[in-house]
C-alpha cells in the first residue's frame, strides 16, 4: 500500500520510519529546501510542498500520485500566526486529493477543540467540539470539510498535548509565573504513542471514525509540571492558587479499546 504523508517534521518523519519498516511506500513533504535536501540525502522520497491560502506550492500531484492514504499533518500554525486561515489553506488542497487516488484521508487535529470548563468534564470520542476560540473554530471547521467530502473518507485523529524525551511543556512552564488552573487535569500523549496509534488506525481499521488520543493518566497540571521540573533541574513553576480551575479529561483509553491498541510511554518517564 502506497501512504502520502503532508509534513515530514516532528511527528511525520518517525512516522514514515515506522510505516516503512511495516513495508508500506511512503512519500511525505516538506516546506523547506534545506530540509528537502536533507530528507533526499538520507533515501527518503520526498517533495516540497507548501499549502498557502491562495495556492498550493510545489509537486503535490507527485505526492499524492499512486498513494491509497493521505496522512494529513500540517499544524495549523495558529499560535504562531493568529491571522492565518487554516481553513483556506485545506482548501485549496481539497481538489488535488479529489483528483487524485487517494481514498482515505487521515487528519492529525488537536483537542484544543474542546473547551475548559469549570466542571473539567470528561472528553470522549462522542463529544462534539464546543470550544469557542479562533483558532479552534478554524480547526473544527476543517474537520467538516474533511469529513463532508463524498470523494474520500477522513478519520479524525486528535492528540492532546505532544512530548517525546525533548519536547516537554515542563520546559517552557518552568519560566513562567502566575500560571492559571492548576487543579485542571493534564492531557499529554507521547509521540511514540502517536506514531503507535497511526499504525493501528492504517492496518486494516474501518475509516470515517473520530479518535481522541492522550495517556490514560491526567495528575493535576501543579503535581505534574512540580514533579516533572523537579526531576528535570527547572526552576519550578509558580500557579494562581485563588481562582478556580478550568480544564477537561481527554479520555484516549476507548480509542486504545477500539484500535486493540496499549499505550506504551507513561508521561512520567520524561
Amino acid at each position: 500500500m502506497n501512504i502520502s504523508i503532508l509534513g515530514l517534521g516532528w511527528l511525520g518523519k518517525p512516522l514514515a520510519d515506522s510505516l516503512l519498516d511495516l513495508g508500506f511506500v511512503v512519500k511525505g513533504s516538506t516546506t523547506s529546501v534545506a530540509k528537502l535536501n536533507d530528507l533526499k540525502a538520507e533515501g527518503y522520497n520526498v517533495y516540497k510542498v507548501q499549502i498557502e491560502e491562495k495556492e498550493v506550492y510545489g509537486n503535490v500531484k507527485s505526492l499524492l500520485k499512486d498513494s491509497e492514504i493521505l496522512i494529513l499533518n500540517t499544524p495549523p500554525g495558529l499560535r504562531r500566526n493568529p491571522e492565518s486561515n487554516y481553513v483556506a489553506k485545506i482548501k485549496q488542497l481539497i481538489p488535488y486529493i479529489e483528483n487524485s487516488s487517494v481514498r482515505n484521508v487521515l487528519f492529525i487535529g488537536s483537542t484544543s477543540v474542546f473547551a475548559d470548563t469549570k466542571d473539567m468534564l470528561e472528553v470522549t470520542n462522542e463529544m462534539l467540539p464546543n470550544s469557542e476560540s479562533s483558532s479552534a473554530k478554524q480547526l473544527i471547521r476543517v474537520e467538516r470539510i474533511l469529513s463532508e467530502n463524498v470523494n474520500f473518507k477522513t478519520t479524525i485523529l486528535r492528540f492532546a498535548g505532544l512530548v517525546d524525551e525533548r519536547r516537554h511543556p515542563a520546559t517552557m512552564m518552568s519560566k513562567r509565573k502566575q500560571i492559571p488552573n492548576p487543579l485542571a487535569p493534564v492531557n499529554l500523549i507521547h509521540r511514540s504513542d502517536c506514531v503507535g496509534i497511526i499504525r493501528e488506525i492504517i492496518s486494516g481499521h474501518e475509516w470515517g471514525k473520530i479518535y481522541n488520543a492522550a495517556y490514560p493518566l491526567h495528575p493535576s497540571k501543579e503535581t505534574y509540571y512540580t514533579n516533572v521540573c523537579t526531576h528535570k533541574k527547572l526552576p519550578l513553576p509558580n500557579f494562581i492558587q485563588n481562582e478556580i480551575s478550568k480544564g477537561k479529561l481527554i479520555n484516549g483509553q476507548k480509542t486504545a479499546n477500539e484500535l486493540s491498541y496499549k499505550y506504551n510511554h507513561s508521561i512520567l518517564k520524561d
